[in-house]
């Protein structure tokens, strides 16, 4: 699967705890990476500084969905278990 033009939802749903190019605290959940354009593309895309998560994900039916809402919806929902899990190893 492609990027959906002027999608961008991995750009935002998703946080980034590592700090970056441009975000030297990392990218909280639900927050606008300053590096979307108006287009809503990565203007890191294939450059040096863009952080290793980016990197790595690719995109894929079961998390991009039809529609940038779907999109959204299903990456904040794996965001929201990602935290819980991080969470859980805390307080083991």
């Amino acid at each position: 699967m492609k990027c959906r033009k002027k999608c961008g939802a991995c750009c935002i749903a998703p946080s980034i705890t590592t700090p970056f190019f441009g975000m030297p605290m990392g990218k909280p959940a639900g927050v606008k990476c300053i590096h979307l354009d108006y287009d809503m593309s990565c203007q890191l895309f294939g450059d040096f500084r863009r952080p290793a998560l980016c990197e790595k994900f690719i995109p894929e039916k079961s998390f991009c969905g039809d529609s940038y809402r779907e999109a959204y919806r299903n990456l904040k929902s794996l965001e929201t278990l990602t935290k819980k899990n991080r969470l859980k190893k805390l307080s083991i």
